[in-house]
C-alpha cells in the first residue's frame, strides 16, 4: 500500500510539473507575438490546463503531505519529501502571487461558467486589469515567468520524491 501510494504521489506531481514546464517551454515563442496574436491564444488554456492542474497540484500537495506522514521521521527519504512538499508549497505560492492575478486580464471576454467562473473570480480585488491602462507587456511577462519559477519548483520536487523513492 506505501508503494502504491509513492507511485501515485510522484505521478501526481509529475503531471502538476508538467503543466507548468509545458507554459515554461512556450516562453521563448510567445515572447516573440504581437499583442493581437498573444491575446488571442493566451485564453485557450482554459479549460484544459485549469481542470487538470487544478486537481493535480492540490492532490500533489495532499498526497506528498501524508507520504511524509507516513515516512519515518529523520530518515534521508522524510527530508527529502518534506523538501518536495516545501517546494510545491512554493509552486502554489508562486501561482496565487504572481500567475492568479493575471489571469482575469487574459479571461475578461471569456465567459466562465460554474467551478471555473468561482476559482478565477478568486483575489479578483487584485486583477491588474482594473488599473485604467494595464501594460500587457508587463502583465505577459508576469505571467511566463511565474510559470517558469513554477516549473523549476515543481521539476526540483518531483526529483526528490523520486530520490526519496528510490532508497
Amino acid at each position: 500500500m506505501f508503494l502504491a501510494l509513492q507511485v501515485l504521489t510522484i505521478t501526481i506531481v509529475a503531471v502538476a510539473m508538467a503543466l507548468a514546464l509545458a507554459h515554461a517551454l512556450e516562453l521563448p515563442g510567445k515572447l516573440r507575438l504581437a499583442r493581437e496574436q498573444y491575446f488571442a491564444i493566451q485564453p485557450i488554456y482554459y479549460p484544459g490546463f485549469f481542470t487538470i492542474g487544478g486537481a493535480a497540484e492540490p492532490l500533489g500537495l495532499l498526497f506528498s503531505a501524508i507520504l511524509l506522514f507516513l515516512t519515518p521521521p529523520g530518515t534521508l527519504a522524510f527530508w527529502l519529501i518534506a523538501s518536495a512538499f516545501i517546494g510545491l508549497l512554493a509552486m502554489q505560492a508562486t501561482y496565487w502571487a504572481l500567475t492568479h492575478p493575471v489571469n482575469n486580464f487574459w479571461l475578461k471576454d471569456v465567459e466562465l461558467r460554474g467551478v471555473s467562473a468561482g476559482f478565477f473570480s478568486l483575489a479578483a480585488s487584485r486583477d491588474p486589469a482594473q488599473s485604467d491602462d494595464p501594460d500587457w507587456t508587463n502583465l505577459r511577462d508576469q505571467w511566463e515567468f511565474s510559470h517558469v519559477a513554477r516549473a523549476v519548483f515543481g521539476l526540483i520536487s518531483f526529483i526528490l520524491l523520486v530520490m526519496a523513492v528510490a532508497l
